[in-house]
Formats: structure tokens, sequence, C-alpha cells
């Protein structure tokens, strides 16, 4: 099929589109700004099938481009991306035509042959085995975003997602909403985001995980505005729980969480949790997306939220110039990758 790609400068359009075929949040213009406020550059680029007037928009595509050292140029990802459009009479399911391999191979000779990259690098939010990719795209050996994960279909009624929890979950999500010392209420400034930040601090020592600067995330919650809503757990006008999203028509993605020792003891992250999966599900949103389950603690606790996992497609490159150094002897590279699994 004749592709094109071309660029996409105008915000209102670009989320416009990214929105219409069901993109994933991090494809949304607000993630890429956040980025490029911290190192990073970021470009969008719409891919149409047929030519004039009756081209139609089949995919689109946010590149985040990091400067490498010296000849490598650059390193070029797509967080969820790219985005393909999606049957009508089916959201869930991506149009047959062109394959999406198709879409990501125009969106890499694009890439190729515009700058010098050691790899363009794609981690699709679709379901494993639904994004077959032509001869020339390698596994990545650093994935950013986990394939694994668990995705609530929020088509389902309450009833229906409360059934599918684990039995303890059930039990701790009734108690803990019932708990009268705990209230649910969103963040609005950035002094309530700075008491969050606190949490998070807490929680990071706790947990042993790195954590950006708190202007990333003062970034994140201007640059995505509602598109970055944060719900934080309140004991006597404290918050001892915080949950940080982002969201897009289609998919609420969790970004950041954490809770301190009251929360704990009063177990208010599922309390939370539950609040704000039914506040997506009220907007209309189908899929709440727990953000990758990886082998630690939070995976014990994400993964009695229901009795299923999901496999998306995984970490794909489409090598350039220097690639072998970059995945095989270069330390950077797993810095670069280190920093982006922080989101």
């Amino acid at each position: 099929m004749n592709l094109s790609v071309s660029p996409c400068t105008d915000r209102a359009m670009w989320d416009r589109t990214v929105r219409s075929l069901g993109g994933h949040p991090l494809q949304l213009w607000g993630w890429g700004e956040l980025k490029s406020a911290h190192r990073w550059s970021a470009e969008r680029v719409l891919v149409r099938a047929g030519s004039g007037p009756d081209a139609v928009v089949v995919g689109a595509c946010q590149l985040l481009t990091r400067a490498l050292p010296g000849p490598l140029g650059g390193f070029v990802y797509a967080p969820r991306g790219p985005v393909l459009a999606r049957d009508a009479s089916d959201p869930e399911r991506p149009v047959a035509s062109p394959a999406p391999g198709e879409v990501a191979d125009a969106v890499a000779a694009y890439v190729h042959g515009s700058r010098r990259a050691v790899a363009v690098s794609i981690e699709p939010d679709e379901d494993d085995g639904a994004f077959p990719l032509a001869p020339g795209w390698r596994e990545a050996k650093t994935p950013v975003l986990p394939a694994r994960t668990l995705i609530l279909d929020l088509r389902r009624s309450e009833d229906e997602l409360i059934g599918d929890m684990s039995k303890k979950h059930r039990q701790y999500v009734r108690k803990a909403g019932r708990e009268e010392s705990l209230s649910i209420r969103p963040v609005e400034t950035i002094a309530q985001l700075d008491e969050c930040l606190e949490v998070y601090r807490e929680t990071s020592e706790r947990a042993d995980f790195g954590l950006h600067e708190d202007s990333y995330y003062h970034d994140a919650f201007s640059m995505l505005g509602d598109d970055a809503p944060v719900w934080a757990a309140y004991v006597e006008d404290r918050p001892v729980a915080f949950l940080f999203m982002a969201k897009s028509d289609r998919t609420a993605f969790e970004l950041y969480g954490g809770m301190d020792e009251t929360g704990q003891r009063l177990r208010a992250n599922y309390a939370l949790k539950w609040h704000v999966i039914r506040h997506m599900k009220a907007l209309g949103i189908t899929r709440y997306d727990f953000g990758g389950l990886i082998n630690d603690g939070v995976k014990t606790f994400k993964k009695g939220w229901a009795s299923h996992e999901n496999l998306l497609a995984g970490s794909w490159d489409r090598p350039g110039p220097g690639y072998r150094i970059w995945s095989e002897g270069l330390p950077l590279a797993k810095k670069v990758v280190r920093k982006l699994r922080r989101r």
C-alpha cells in the first residue's frame, strides 16, 4: 500500500487524531512536551494511505529522540506507538488495511531517511500477535515498558470487575471504602502535589526505586493538564496515598503512586485505586492499564485486581548505523533505558 509520512506541528490536530484513533495517553502531545523539557526532543508524524485530497490517516506516531555521543546520532523511541486506525465497529481491533507492520515500516523509513539514528524503537499498545512486523525488526534487548501488564475492560459492570478480583482484594476494597477517616479527592495544585511527592519519596526509600526531580512531576502535572489527573487519599487533610494517572479517550494508564505507613495500615491504596477505576469508567474510558507487571512486590498487589494478565506486542527495534554498539556494548544505552522506565 502507498503510505506517506509527514510531520504534524498542530497540537489540537495531533491530540484530536490520537484520540480519534484510540491512541495511548503517552502518544498525546503533552507527554512529548514533558519529555522535551527533560533532555529529549519530540516529533509527531501522521501516516496516510493514498494521495492528494483522498489520502486517509491510517496511523500516527509520537517519536521521542535522545541525542547520543558523536556518530551514533540519536535513539528514537515511540512509547506505546505507533497508533493505528481502529475498526469503528470494534474499537478494540485495529483496521486490517494497511497491515500494522506497514505503518511501522513507514515510520522507520521516515526516521532513517531524515536523520542518523541507532534505532527506531516501538512499543505498540496492541496485543501480542496483533502487530506482525516485517523482517528487519529485532526484539529489543532492553525494553522500556514491560509487555506483561494487567488491563481491565471497563466496559464490564462494576459488579463484574469486583467479582473478578481476588477474595482478599474484594475484602480490602470494601473495608477501606468504609474507613471514615479516609477521604479521596483530586489533587488540584502544585502545593498539593508536593505533599504527594513527600509520600512518593517515602515509598521509594522503602521499595528502593529511583525518582525524577520534583520539577519533572510538576511539569507532568501542568503540561498534560486534564490528561494527567492525580488523586490522593487523605487522613486529617494529609495525603497518605496517591495515584498519578495519564489518560486518553480510550485508555487510562498508571504513571506513579505511593503510600506512607498510615496508608498501608488503612489499606488506602485499595480504596484509592477502586475510586479511580470507577471514575475512569464513568468518563467512558474502556481500558485501565496498571502500567506493567514486573517482578517486584507491587506485582502481587496489581495481580489481585483481576484473574487474568495481558501480554502486549513487546519492544521492537529497527536498527540503524551503530546499532550493535548501542545494543551490546554501550553503557549509555542502559542508562537511557533506566531513565525511561521511570517514565
